[in-house]
């Protein structure tokens, strides 16, 4: 499987098994399905409520705690250091680890509040400034952010000791932020794509359908592959083995045209179509 290497030389997994909104009590058999499929990147956070289930189907699927790499997130309410601290503590003690693989800040503003005008800047330093030290001290092995815009980002960067090692962020068919991608991938941090099926709204979308028919492939295939190919970390979410196990299966390659045509369907104009052919050329040479 194909890993990103972050900019501190720890690898990650480029497909990872969502969970969220998963049950607590569903977490650890579910887990253990995607680890049994072939996953070895777990995705959870402490807003899902379901780390303690995630850790022990972590342990009952009888991998070494080095095969599996975890990635957890503090709570977007969390707006502190000392607040953000006791949580990467709780969320060790939940997971059952001595570490985890990578930690994020779920959002840069309480969801409530989410892309309000309100941007928390000054507190997200103070999160950070926690993160930095569980980093420092062995708790954390990565340390990134999630939801964060450009200015988000350049306000860690500039202000802190650390530059986040990735940001994950909603991106979909039809959900194509250029200009954060763009940012991430100048800047060294891998970008993460959080429900690449679009929270299930691709499996209705005729266009969709059809692009994934032309490759014999599921549209949750397609979906997955189309994030994978814009380099970025995939986090599909599935509950039961058959999904789980047909999410992995992506051995095909969508083609420079086709890219661009996904791209078109934004819903919003970020300029994809324009950004995928400069963004491949980088890439090949």
């Amino acid at each position: 499987m194909k890993e990103f290497v972050l900019h501190n030389g720890v690898k990650a997994p480029a497909l990872a098994y969502g969970t969220w909104l998963i049950k607590n009590e569903n977490a650890a058999n579910c887990v253990k399905m995607a680890l049994e499929a072939g996953y070895r990147h777990i995705d959870t956070a402490q807003a899902y409520g379901n780390e303690e289930g995630v850790g022990q189907g972590i342990r009952e699927s009888g991998l070494k705690r080095e095969e599996v790499f975890i990635t957890s997130k503090v709570k977007a309410e969390l707006k502190s250091y000392a607040k953000a601290k006791a949580s990467i503590d709780e969320s060790l003690k939940k997971l059952g680890v001595d570490y985890i693989d990578l930690m994020l800040i779920h959002c840069p503003q309480p969801w409530a509040l989410f892309r309000g005008p309100f941007r928390y800047f000054k507190q997200n330093i103070q999160v950070w400034k926690a993160m930095e030290e569980a980093y420092k001290e062995g708790k954390l092995k990565a340390i990134g952010v999630s939801n964060f815009l450009v200015d988000d980002l350049e306000n860690i960067i500039n202000n802190c000791e650390i530059k986040p090692m990735a940001n994950q962020i909603l991106l979909h068919i039809g959900e194509t932020p250029v200009d954060v991608i763009k940012f991430c991938q100048e800047n060294d941090i891998v970008v993460e794509a959080y429900s690449p099926i679009a929270h299930g709204r691709a499996l209705d979308d005729v266009k969709i359908q059809a692009m994934a028919k032309k490759y014999g492939v599921s549209v949750p295939q397609l979906c997955i592959k189309y994030t994978l190919q814009l380099d970025t970390i995939s986090i599909p979410k599935a509950s039961s083995k058959e999904h789980i196990e047909d999410n992995m299966k992506l051995d095909f390659e969508i083609s420079e045209e086709d890219m661009i045509e996904l791209m078109k369907l934004n819903r919003i104009d970020y300029g994809a179509d324009a950004f995928w052919p400069v963004f491949n050329k980088k890439k090949q040479g």
